[in-house]
């Protein structure tokens, strides 16, 4: 943690730096950090209010069980992997996944990318040390490099504006997969026909002849298909680096009022969401749907002050709890909070993060996840919702398009000696893409249960 030495008290949107400001790098030249927020602020927006707008409208929605969010994709996006392909990838993954949910739920699925802006992680440590060597951690490509030597882990604040260009780089990409007809409903449907030729996935062959089914029914019924070749696709990260959500943070010239312009949906991580902290007060001013992490130390005193900083009013769509519990302690724990929370009476989409409470380490040292506990953790969390009554919102998910070996178990049983096959994560392991097709099935089962 670090404190701005100023005393000066600061107002608006530049009152953050006047407060603790938890899990930033320390910045070696000041006058270079100042060049690139100045920069930053001069460029053009990334995302518009009025997107920002519709998006906190559809989050309303899935609050009140008219729709569902489904959110996914890199723990951490680097320079390196901004490829059109590789973005595809991704693209084509939430988009076969959005199809078997939007059939499971029979609702809208609300498709959003942790994509173009997932460049800073939080640590548990500022250090990294291997042998007698100890060099700053690794904060993610917006930060440093991951490579192990003195000169790529200096913070370089070059690597803000960097991060800028390949996000604007990735939502062009974005917008042209989804807007051109690479969404088209026929064709995902006959993508996710291809994983089903594979008898590791047999099991859910019946879901996805229903679906065909669907299809055909629709097309016999005149169903305009030319309404169904493009999808709204959103982008959203962690605000964990407040040098870079500052200055692209505009004024909507239609209401007066400031909008984080570096994506439309924006959260708060488990690390930084202290009441008294500089990410809280920052976001709890830009207007722009927030979503808040809740790992298994939240009080719900701790849930209602947030609502209270980031939601004082209620607007429904505005605020998202994502909680984080782990498949061992989701049943117990979860009740309470949700149960709070309804008491209070305000609106709140609730989504399950059932990645980042999971986290093991193999027999032979790789950092994992096992899929039984992933899933284990969206069933207890649907369970938890429907026996309270409430609404289970969402899925926030690490995901690749890729077939990474990275995640335990699944159809295909990875087990430890495939995680050394391709293993490519710098920081936290993802489902790979035919463990994010078997996600969306089960989960899809759950859906017509809840």
């Amino acid at each position: 943690m670090s404190v701005i030495p100023d005393p000066a008290v600061l107002t608006g949107l530049d009152r953050w730096r006047a407060l603790p400001v938890r899990q930033q790098p320390t910045w070696p030249d000041a006058s270079a950090l100042a060049a690139a927020t100045e920069r930053l602020g001069g460029v053009p927006p990334l995302v518009f209010a009025g997107e920002a707008d519709r998006l906190r409208e559809h989050m309303a929605a899935a609050s009140r069980g008219e729709a569902f969010l489904l959110q996914g994709g890199d723990c951490a996006e680097t320079f390196s992997e901004l490829t059109a392909d590789n973005i595809r990838d991704k693209i084509k993954t939430i988009l076969q996944m959005a199809v078997v949910l939007t059939y499971g739920a029979s609702m809208p699925i609300i498709k959003m990318g942790r994509m173009a802006g997932q460049y800073a992680k939080p640590r548990s440590s500022d250090t990294e040390t291997r042998g007698e060597v100890t060099l700053p951690a690794y904060r993610g490509d917006i930060v440093n490099d991951h490579a192990f030597t003195a000169a790529a882990r200096v913070p370089d604040p070059q690597r803000l504006v960097d991060a800028y260009h390949n996000s604007a780089t990735t939502l062009n990409l974005i917008r042209a997969f989804t807007q051109g007809g690479f969404a088209d409903l026929r064709r995902v449907h006959e993508w996710n026909r291809g994983f089903m030729e594979n008898p590791a996935y047999a099991q859910y062959d019946a879901f996805a002849t229903e679906i065909d089914r669907a299809i055909r029914f629709m097309g016999a019924a005149g169903a305009d298909f030319d309404a169904l070749r493009t999808v709204e696709f959103f982008s959203s990260h962690e605000g964990l680096l407040l040098d870079y959500e500052r200055p692209l943070t505009r004024i909507d010239s239609r209401t007066g009022l400031p909008y984080d312009c570096s994506a439309h949906f924006l959260w708060i991580g488990e690390r930084t969401r202290h009441l008294d902290g500089a990410h809280v007060d920052f976001f709890a001013q830009v207007r722009n749907p927030i979503g808040v992490k809740l790992g298994p130390t939240t009080t719900v005193a701790d849930a209602v002050a947030l609502m209270d900083r980031l939601n004082p009013d209620g607007e429904p769509g505005r605020l998202t709890f994502i909680s984080r519990m782990g498949a061992s302690k989701v049943r117990d724990l979860l009740p309470e909070l949700v149960d709070g929370v309804r008491a209070d009476g305000r609106p709140v989409t609730w989504v399950c993060d059932p990645m980042h409470g999971n986290g093991i380490t193999s027999a032979n040292g790789y950092k994992t996840r096992r899929f039984s506990d992933v899933i284990d953790e969206v069933r207890g969390f649907f369970e938890v919702h429907r026996s309270l009554g409430t609404v289970p919102g969402g899925l926030h998910v690490e995901l690749t398009g890729s077939d990474v070996t990275e995640v335990l178990g699944g159809s295909e049983e990875i087990d430890d000696h495939a995680l050394t096959r391709r293993y490519e994560t710098l920081v936290d392991p993802r489902l790979n893409h035919q463990q994010s097709l078997e996600m969306a099935f089960l989960v899809a089962e759950m859906l017509r249960g809840s």
